[in-house]
C-alpha cells in the first residue's frame, strides 16, 4: 500500500498525512510506502508524522519511506530516521523491497 504526499508537509498540513497513514495501517496491509517524492520542504512535524507511524505500525507491517534529494532524504539522514525507517530513492525500489 502506498500513501503519497506532495508539496510541503508542515504543522498545518502533516495532520492530513498522519489521519492517511494511520487509515492505511488499519487496512493491515503487508507494508506501507511513504512517497515523499513530490514533497518539496518536510518540516519537523512531518518527520514526527513518519516516527509516529513507525511506532504505531502493528508488529509485521514494516513502513518505508521514499525520500531523495535535500527537501527530503537529507533531513531524514540528519535527524536518524533513516536509521529506524527504511529509505528508498524510488518508489519501485521501496515496492521490490517487500517482495525481496
Amino acid at each position: 500500500m502506498v500513501v503519497a504526499a506532495s508539496g510541503v508537509v508542515d504543522m498545518i498540513t502533516a495532520p492530513r498525512l498522519e489521519d492517511a497513514i494511520m487509515a492505511a495501517l488499519g487496512k493491515s496491509p503487508a507494508g506501507l510506502v511513504v512517497d515523499l517524492t513530490d514533497v518539496e520542504f518536510l518540516a519537523s512535524a512531518g518527520m514526527g508524522v513518519l516516527v509516529a507511524a513507525h511506532d504505531a505500525a502493528p508488529e509485521g507491517i514494516g513502513i518505508h519511506i521514499v525520500a531523495e534529494g535535500p527537501a527530503t532524504s537529507r533531513p531524514l539522514k540528519l535527524v536518524g530516521i533513516a536509521d529506524i525507517v527504511p529509505l528508498h530513492a524510488t518508489l519501485d525500489e521501496a515496492l521490490g523491497s517487500f517482495s525481496a
